[in-house]
């Protein structure tokens, strides 16, 4: 059953749990109270998460870092150059390094353009993220709010969703077209954005239709889409790449269109047509969107998730190149494209347990910091392993580590951010304004690790970075105080 939330509750009087429940069932929105709907919400939402997360996956894991060596590759190598073999070079590059081989002329003058591409690609991949992650992060809490004051006889969320969903697709394929890396930052931005018009009012629905007491539940299940999703989509970029190259983007276009309306028909949300609202007024919106940082609780929780991203991303913006430069023996562009998604695929065991688990086991537990604490530590530590072990045994090894600590975290991360709402009835605003948290460590991401890369000529350090981050995301989590649960939860 399914039951209509009435536009105006106002009980005489309240405690303050009532209260808080009160604020955020008031909003207009189908609130699930029964299995089944929450089940068949549940399985369109995890379709919709699955398809958003194969996009990130495959486009920064495969495509986009694909894309920019392509189109830099042939700004640098050219006339005689243009068929030398990268992976035979970069060989030949380490065996001089070490003494082994003496040059020749031509060889010494291509290694002196090796150099630069390899800086050249980094840079390049570092300025389209870098740019499309810094306009979503500023655009993100708008698109919060806008989703909060629509009126439509679709809900407040729908329009966003089918609509925005609709648009990338068509930008995802103009992508794919981008003949200079200077049109690939202005595409990229947009579809990025435009994707994420999707999923702030996604993520908004849940807060809008989950009892608290459910949500640590219904997050590790959409954690788990995304989680699965990324990994398809890597997996998928990765083995067809060598036959269809960047039209892999006309997939994940067409799976994104269908997962967006399948989602908006199979879930349909109470008119908002009639809903109530205030005037918007941008010094208002100004101080709101602030208001949601004055809170002490949400403070330090976006701040601990900036962090967490901003060391994850610099561990894994330059994946691609770092199987074809970092370790040892090196692998081919396309060696590297089809083993990168496997790497992943290897964490998907220890992934899937803890992020089932995980979500569970904090709503019964009524706790949430333990997990994330955990989670960053052990995240932390798996960026070690390449250090010690700069081989493809050791990115495997640190893959598993990492996908088991990404699996505790992303669910229990993802419902406490909703438990420590400011404002309930703002839940786009403020969901959105955590989605930034995310978008800042990954717009940030890119930046040092290509800085990194060309201070110290090699790969090393941006492990050591990833590491010092992620660690420094537990000292930020520790002095929320978390709220107790209201009712318990079965086993």
């Amino acid at each position: 059953m399914q039951r209509r939330i009435r536009r105006d509750s106002r009980p005489e009087t309240t405690s303050a749990p009532q209260e808080e429940e009160r604020r955020w069932t008031t909003s207009i929105a189908v609130h699930y109270e029964e299995k089944k709907p929450t089940s068949r919400y549940i399985r369109w939402y995890l379709l919709v998460a699955l398809v958003i997360s194969a996009i990130w996956a495959s486009v920064n894991g495969i495509l986009m870092p694909n894309q920019v060596q392509l189109l830099e590759f042939g700004r640098l190598f050219v006339g005689p150059d243009a068929g030398v073999d990268l992976t035979a070079l970069t060989e030949l590059s380490r065996a001089v390094a070490a003494g082994e081989v003496q040059p020749s002329a031509d060889e010494t003058r291509q290694l002196a353009i090796l150099t630069d591409f390899e800086t050249a690609r980094a840079a390049s991949l570092a300025v389209v993220t870098t740019v499309s992650a810094i306009v979503v992060m500023l655009l993100q809490p708008v698109i919060g709010v806008f989703s909060d004051r629509t009126r439509s006889r679709l809900g407040r969320r729908a329009p966003w969703i089918l609509y925005a969903g609709l648009l990338g697709a068509l930008l995802l394929v103009a992508v794919r077209y981008a003949p200079s890396v200077a049109v690939l930052v202005v595409l990229w931005t947009f579809t990025e954005l435009v994707i994420n018009v999707v999923s702030t009012p996604l993520q908004a629905t849940v807060a809008d239709r989950v009892p608290r007491e459910r949500r640590g539940r219904v997050t590790s299940y959409t954690s788990l889409g995304a989680i699965v999703g990324g990994l398809l989509g890597g997996i998928g970029a990765g083995a067809l790449f060598g036959m269809i190259g960047l039209d892999f983007y006309f997939v994940l276009a067409l799976l994104f269109a269908l997962a967006v309306v399948l989602f908006v028909a199979r879930n349909r949300d109470e008119s908002s047509v009639e809903m109530e609202r205030q005037p918007f007024r941008w010094g208002e919106f100004i101080r709101g969107y602030a208001s949601a940082l004055k809170a002490r609780d949400f403070r330090w929780l976006w701040i601990s998730r900036a962090l967490f991203f901003f060391g994850y991303s610099t561990s894994t913006v330059l994946s691609l190149y770092m199987l074809q430069s970092y370790i040892s023996p090196a692998l081919s562009a396309e060696q590297a494209s089809a083993t990168a998604p496997l790497i992943s695929m290897a964490s998907l065991p220890a992934t899937l347990i803890a992020v089932t688990v995980s979500g569970r086991w904090s709503d019964r537990v009524g706790r949430r910091k333990p997990f994330i604490i955990a989670a960053s530590l052990l995240m932390a530590i798996s960026m070690t392993v390449p250090l010690i072990s700069p081989t493809l045994p050791g990115l495997f090894t640190q893959a598993i580590l990492t996908g088991l600590a990404f699996g505790i975290y992303l669910p229990v991360d993802n419902a406490m951010f909703i438990d420590v709402l400011p404002d309930p009835e703002r839940a786009g605003r403020d969901l959105g304004l955590s989605i930034v948290a995310t978008n800042l460590g990954q717009s940030m991401a890119p930046a040092l690790a290509a800085v990194m890369v060309a201070i110290t000529g090699g790969y090393a350090m941006v492990w050591v970075a990833a590491a010092i981050l992620v660690a420094a995301a537990t000292l930020t989590i520790s002095p929320i105080r978390e709220r107790p649960r209201r009712t318990p939860v079965a086993a």
